[in-house]
């Protein structure tokens, strides 16, 4: 055995030479060894397979995996073979070891050549043993091939790297091919997505046919994007197409499923994070495989860069440095095609996560973002270690153990940076609840801002806003100054680890050579991409985790399961359910209902053993005081309520109008249609039915004409109309319409319950009307009063009136006179009362069609301008960005100084010229270097985050400024979402990503400005290639730049789309439900996924096609530097390149190009994508604003008369519409009360916006005691105003804050007003004044929150008091008290009031008729009545309720 191991290992130990494994072990046991277990496995697998057959279809990658790699493989042997004869021949002794290792890698080869050709090669090639030990096989071969960059022996260390690289891609192809040809039986949860992600063909070629293999490596087929964007302004038409396996329904299915698989297997402890495991884990480990090899090969150019360093040390006239030269640039290029196809694979999959997660909380406000961060952050976890540890084991080679002082460094930084993050993460967690409490204070107020500015309440609101933003800045200030800390430690280990790494060098006795400070140096720079990266890495994986936490307990809560239509009842009541409810439209047995979901406040019962069958067919009238539970019965029915005990079943489909109508922002067809089909003669039977028809007639591009979010250019008469012709048309079993007839005048609503609610539309149907309307009550099949959740009385219309329940039976002498009279008269011809009732010419801005009304998102054009740029310095502080500008380029400097200094050195204690200086004093300029960097570099961490928190408090405080001094006009002409998209996703990048990406754009462009300085000094070859290699670089640039600012832009305004169908659906979320439309509105939402997930791919390839080439051409900078290096070096050239120090300076510094290039364009186009926000921002600094200021000064108890004036006013809210008022003159008294009426749309709200200047007015006047109006402050003249809106208005808030914000009145007066308004018990029920009130009131029924708005609007003890509809949703007993509470505690006041119920305007002083904008009638109503043709007079004949 020794003989023969004498024999093999010749001048050779066994197993150890001292320091490492011997060449003989390696080359026996890793090279050797590993090529026969290879051919045996092939083999075995051969033999027990033989019989297997069948049909391989075999495509494009499998024959490069099969074939063509194997005999690159076989080539490259025989290459081994090849230069060990040659070797021989020249006199050199080839012991037998090498020859094993050639000789069986030849072998192994050609074997497994042959056998791919056999019948039953995909059974050898993708058996899971085989495919692992691939996977393996290369990290052997990095052992020896480590041993073999050891000696200069250029061709072989070519030849050994070239092999291990071979491993590397033939273990990858062979699992790739394994995991496509199985995905199609796998399961769901490992499956579904293992076929698309790593195969380009598999995905973008679906699309993309006409590209081949090459340009999809290239991304060659985003050009026809790129040449649009520079001739045009892109539109979604231009965008690539999705892949198929990136379609946001395939994605929502896939991770729908696996929530749903692991809530099933874990129910009790679910993790959203998991459910992301089994969706898309597998696809992204093999991408980790794909990280391994570009960040293994980011090693390969150090090494390189030492071996042509020592080559031009020895000034060796072989060919091996041009060699090295262009291995050198060929490394470059391959990792740039390994780098981009990294990142392209990994984003697609950031897209497919960022889709799924979109999708599935789609009935939420999301925070998606944060969480992909996973995505790159999980990988970084691990890579950047590796990357880490790769660089110091190579620094070990190269400087022994002189590199454990740099380690000593690092890990003492490790403790100090781990109490950084958490301190990081809990900053972070308080500033995100902040954000959230801040963004729902923003949505409150642009929601109500109409509201708030009748009020003048915008201010107060803009403060308790500002209050929550600084909170959020202070943790957002913890946050940046922590993160700038963490900036400092990681950018100055590299030079820390310079220092001392050399410096203990020396110290120890070792000369310092050019070969080993710039490999060292190269090494350090290859070390500071990680160590920068990982507290970014650390962060983001903090905001993911935060944020994956959020969403799961989200995801987590109970949903609304059953369906409309299903029987929910407790297991004891089952029996109840029998033969005879088949004949019932709803069964309600025992029922009790509570709106909290918590089992502790299960005892507040909302609905309390309630009991009801309703048969089929039949017409309901659910009647009840304020707050007795009639909407709430209708919500339990659709399983809106938590059902606490008892039973309540449905049978057939539902419809549903809430008592605030929900209106969708789109055409009226696509209100009214609502997903179903269009069917003509029925659409056009509903809108004549609602009384629709004449309006929609009167609109600009008719039923396709545009309606503003929540129907904010429709009256509210027409949005009560519109609701109802949606459930009309949609010929549901049961339909369920809560107080509709309230919200419309006495002559449309007696039209619509003939025509609609008793008509055709829904005759046969079952109806259940919430209602105080005498005329429903009277028509009903069944009346059901509820009373403080109890059903009180059930029974029908004809016993009703002798019921002992007296709250309805005669109201009051005018409505009971009408309703006898309407008993012995029968009710005019239908035509007649359409004659009356259609004649609503509504002159709000429906008249408008939708392009006039909602403005398209405006979108800029071209460059990013100059003066984006100077107003986010200008918010940052000119003096801060002075500083932080000087301390980049001193910084740079010093760290170039720092170089060539080191580079000083070399050239002056190697070779002849011995210096007298001592190492200490070439240790104390560097450490002075050091010392100078360092600080620079801490000056330049905290200016950033100074200057970044200053122009972020800056820029949210003058959009909000600007925002709440806009014209209420602006609000009605652009969608919240839009809005919300700019104090959210916009202001996050101003807060968080803007300072960030200009930091790293300065860094880099400093460090390319410091290297072209440098290599200029160095080489002057190297300014012959600046001007045309800055011409194509600038001409890519360019060509990218403006496809890439209009897909930023595209980007931003796709996105607005998705915040605004988020607040649209949990506005209507029960209606949705209601209806079943579930479906199209996920489909409709998913649309707009798509458009924005089409954007933001189209993104990402583009960015990767500019990556690539740019990346290419820094390659062939490199490639450049060093072939003039090897030619100097013979001197051939007319021009010396200095010393050795000054040339393996150039050679260092040349390396970084190709990161730092890409890095400084991606940055820059990222800073201009950044900067979209600033200019977004900016527009809505440039809105139209109120005139607030005026010229008139008020006394505190202005107005003490209360005489109000209008001298022919005419007022229209956009130019090219039609008056709303049309020249209106009319005289209020002080002290009277006044009733504005007229049929839906006919200018009565328009009077109370002139009165409040909510909108200007074209001509006229109007005086308040004598005094001008217009030249009066505009927040002074609403604030000496009481109103009480027509949508009731409550914040979130203590109920205190929402009845007296100004904290001006006594707990007495407070209650004392409450009692006045009749809701005093409720509120003492409720839990008194500091209840806390959530979701605008949602605890209170509609009636409750009118009369605390009435409450309020007493408590203000003005002398003109507005009422507008304020009694349209009470009772008519609770409006009857209502009255009597004005008429008692507003004597004295000017009361006007905007009225639909002639009892309310009866007993008034004066009334003024509307028609059209026109005042067409006005005079005490009681003389006007006995005028039998009069207005008035037929509006009371109308009105029998």
């Amino acid at each position: 055995m020794d003989e023969f191991m004498t024999l093999v290992c010749p001048n050779s130990p066994y197993v150890w030479d001292g320091n490492d494994f011997s060449e003989c072990f390696e080359d026996i046991v890793i090279g050797f060894g590993t090529n026969v277990v290879t051919l045996l496995m092939i083999a075995v697998l051969a033999i027990t397979q033989r019989s297997s057959r069948g049909i391989w279809r075999v495509s494009c990658s499998e024959r490069i995996s099969l074939h063509f790699l194997p005999a690159i493989g076989a080539c490259l042997s025989v290459l081994g073979m090849i230069l060990l004869m040659k070797k021989e021949t020249n006199g050199a002794f080839i012991a037998y070891h090498k020859w094993l290792v050639s000789c069986s890698e030849f072998v192994m080869w050609t074997s497994m050549i042959f056998f791919s050709n056999c019948a039953s090669s995909h059974y050898i090639f993708r058996n899971h043993i085989l495919c692992i030990w691939w996977m393996l096989k290369p990290l052997l071969g990095i052992f020896r091939l480590l041993t073999m960059f050891s000696s200069l022996e250029v061709l072989i260390c070519i030849k050994e790297s070239s092999v291990v690289l071979l491993d590397i891609v033939y273990g990858i192809a062979i699992n790739v091919v394994r995991t496509q040809k199985s995905s199609s039986k796998s399961s769901l949860l490992e499956g579904s997505l293992l076929s698309d992600d790593m195969d380009i063909e598999e995905g973008c070629l679906q699309n993309l046919n006409d590209w081949n293999y090459w340009d999809m490596v290239t991304f060659k087929f985003i050009t026809p994007v790129l040449n649009h964007g520079v001739t045009k302004q892109l539109d979604s038409e231009d965008l690539l197409q999705l892949p198929t396996d990136m379609d946001p329904s395939s994605c929502h299915n896939i991770m729908l499923n696996c929530w749903q698989a692991h809530l099933r297997v874990s129910f009790s402890n679910p993790s959203l994070l998991r459910a992301i495991c089994y969706a898309y884990g597998w696809p992204y480990l093999r991408l980790g495989l794909l990280k391994v090899l570009n960040d293994c090969i980011s090693f390969a150019g150090p090494l390189l860069l030492n071996k042509l360093i020592r080559f031009l040390e020895q000034d060796s006239g072989s060919l091996g440095g041009y060699v090295l030269a262009i291995s050198l640039g060929l490394t470059s290029i391959f990792k740039s095609f390994l780098d981009t196809q990294y990142t392209f694979h990994l984003s697609k999959l950031k897209l497919k996560l960022r889709s799924s997660i979109m999708t599935l909380i789609y009935q939420k406000c999301l925070y998606v973002d944060r969480t992909v961060n996973l995505c790159n952050s999980f990988h970084d976890m691990w890579s950047l270690p590796l990357q880490i540890g790769v660089a110091l084991y190579l620094l070990y080679i190269q400087v022994k153990f002189a590199f454990l002082s740099g380690i000593a460094i690092s890990v003492l930084l490790i403790p100090v940076n781990k109490w950084i993050a958490k301190l990081i993460a809990s900053a972070t967690g308080k500033m995100m609840k902040q954000k959230d409490e801040r963004i729902r204070r923003t949505g409150e107020l642009l929601t109500y801002i109409r509201t708030l500015k009748m009020y003048g309440w915008e201010l107060l609101f803009s403060n308790w806003l500002m209050e929550t933003r600084s909170s959020e800045v202070k943790h957002l200030a913890t946050r940046k100054y922590l993160d700038a800390w963490c900036v400092f430690f990681w950018a100055t280990t590299p030079t820390l680890f310079s220092l001392f790494t050399f410096g203990l060098f020396t110290l120890m006795g070792h000369q310092l050579d050019a070969a080993l400070v710039f490999t060292c140096l190269a090494l350090f720079n290859t070390l500071i991409s990680p160590l920068n990266s990982f507290p970014w890495v650390i962060n983001g994986l903090i905001d993911a985790f935060i944020s994956t936490r959020r969403l799961n307990r989200f995801l987590s809560c109970s949903e609304h399961n059953a369906k409309v239509g299903e029987t929910t009842d407790s297991s004891s009541l089952r029996t109840y359910q029998s033969d005879s409810t088949q004949n019932m439209a709803v069964v309600v047995h025992e029922a009790c209902c509570a709106w909290s979901s918590s089992e502790e406040e299960a005892l507040n019962l909302v609905l309390n053993h309630v009991t009801l069958a309703l048969a089929k067919g039949s017409f309901i009238a659910i009647i009840g005081e304020v707050g007795s539970g009639k909407s709430s019965l209708l919500y339990s029915i659709l399983r809106e309520m938590r059902l606490i005990n008892g039973s309540i079943s449905s049978n057939g489909s539902m419809a549903y109008v809430p008592q605030v109508p929900w209106i969708l922002s789109g055409t009226i067809r696509d209100n009214i249609l609502f997903g179903k089909n269009y069917d003509p003669e029925r659409y056009s039977d509903t809108l004549r039915a609602c009384a629709l028809d004449v309006d929609i007639s009167l609109m600009v591009g008719g039923d396709m004409a545009y309606i503003g979010e929540k129907g904010t250019n429709l009256s509210g008469g027409q949005r009560a109309r519109l609701a109802l012709a949606r459930a009309a048309y949609h010929d549901s079993d049961t339909i369920m319409l809560d107080d509709i007839l309230s919200a419309v005048d006495a002559q449309v609503a007696q039209w619509i319950l003939n025509n609609a609610i008793l008509g055709p539309p829904m005759q046969d149907k079952t109806r259940l009307l919430c209602t105080h309307n005498i005329q429903a009550m009277s028509s009903a099949d069944m009346i059901v009063v509820m009373d403080k959740g109890h059903v009180k009385w059930v029974g029908s219309s004809a016993d009703f009136s002798t019921s002992s329940y007296l709250a309805f039976s005669p109201l009051n002498e005018f409505d009971q006179l009408f309703h006898d009279q309407g008993q012995n008269r029968t009710i005019s011809s239908s035509s007649e009362i359409k004659q009356h009732s259609v004649i609503e010419g509504d002159n709000v801005p429906v008249l408008v069609g939708g392009k006039e009304i909602i403005e398209v998102e405006m979108r800029k054009e071209g460059n990013v301008e100059l003066r984006v740029y100077k107003n986010y310095a200008m918010f940052s502080g000119w003096f801060i960005s002075v500083i932080i500008c000087m301390s980049a380029i001193l910084m740079q400097a010093s760290r170039n100084g720092n170089d060539l200094w080191l580079s000083y050195w070399v050239d002056t204690t190697t070779g002849s010229s011995q210096t007298r200086y001592p190492t200490s004093f070439y240790l104390g300029v560097l450490c002075l270097f050091c010392i100078i960097n360092s600080f620079l570099t801490l000056v330049r961490a905290f200016s950033f985050a100074f200057g970044g928190l200053q122009a972020a408090i800056k820029v949210h405080n003058r959009l909000l400024s600007k925002l709440i001094n806009a014209p209420v006009q602006f609000f009605d002409q652009t969608p919240g979402g839009r809005i919300l998209n700019r104090f959210s996703s916009d202001l996050y990048t101003i807060d968080d990503s803007l300072p960030f990406i200009l930091n790293v754009l300065l860094a880099n462009f400093v460090g390319l400005l410091g290297i072209a300085i440098v290599l200029s000094y160095v080489q002057v070859f190297f300014l012959l290639l600046l001007l045309p290699f800055w011409y194509i670089y600038s001409r890519l640039q360019l060509f990218y730049r403006s496809t890439s600012r209009e897909l930023r832009r595209l980007d931003s305004v796709s996105r607005s789309p998705i915040y605004t169908s988020f607040t649209e659906t949990l506005d209507g979320s029960p209606t949705i439900r209601a209806f079943n439309s579930e479906d199209f509105f996920f489909a409709r939402f998913t649309e707009h996924v798509t458009l924005y997930q089409k954007t933001s791919y189209t993104e990402v390839t583009a960015s990767l096609w500019l990556s690539l080439r740019l990346q290419l051409l820094a390659a062939l900078i490199v490639s450049f530097i060093a072939l003039m290096a090897v030619i100097g070096s013979h001197g051939s050239l007319p021009v010396s390149f200095g010393t050795p120090g000054l040339v393996g300076l150039a050679l260092s510094y040349a390396a970084p190009i190709v990161s730092l290039l890409g890095s400084f364009l991606t940055s820059f186009t990222e800073t201009e994508k950044e900067m979209v926000s600033i200019e977004r921002a900016l527009q809505y600094m440039d809105i139209p604003q109120e005139e607030l200021l005026g010229c008139q000064s008020l006394n505190p108890d202005w107005p003490n008369q209360g005489v109000i004036e209008f001298q022919n006013v005419t007022l229209r809210y956009m130019p090219s519409l039609p008056a709303a008022l049309y020249h209106i003159t009319f005289t209020i008294a002080g002290g009277t009360q006044v009733g504005i009426i007229g049929r839906t749309g006919a200018g009565k709200s328009s009077v109370l916006n002139a009165l409040f200047r909510l909108a200007p007015v074209c001509t006229g006047s109007i005086f308040v005691d004598g005094i001008n109006i217009a030249n009066i402050p505009v927040r002074d003249l609403r604030a000496h105003f009481a109103v009480v809106p027509q949508s009731p208005f409550l914040f979130e808030g203590s109920l205190r804050d929402n009845l007296d914000p100004f904290q001006t009145c006594a707990d007495l007066k407070i209650w004392n007003a409450l009692e006045k308004c009749n809701v005093k018990e409720e509120v003492e029920a409720a839990g008194g004044l500091d209840i806390h009130i959530k979701e605008s009131g949602m605890s209170f029924s509609v009636g409750q929150r009118q009369l605390l708005c009435l409450a309020r609007a007493l408590l203000k003890s003005s002398k003109v008091l507005c009422l507008d509809e304020c009694t349209a949703n009470v009772d008519t007993q609770t409006a009857s008290v209502l009255q009597n509470t004005i008429a008692s505690e507003c004597r004295g006041m000017t009361v006007v009031t905007i009225a639909h119920r002639i009892s309310t305007v009866l007993n008034m002083d004066n009334i003024l008729i509307l028609d059209r904008g026109n005042l067409v009638e006005q005079g005490n109503p009681q003389a006007l009545l006995q005028v039998e043709f009069s207005r008035f007079s037929s509006f009371a004949k109308a009105s029998t309720m």
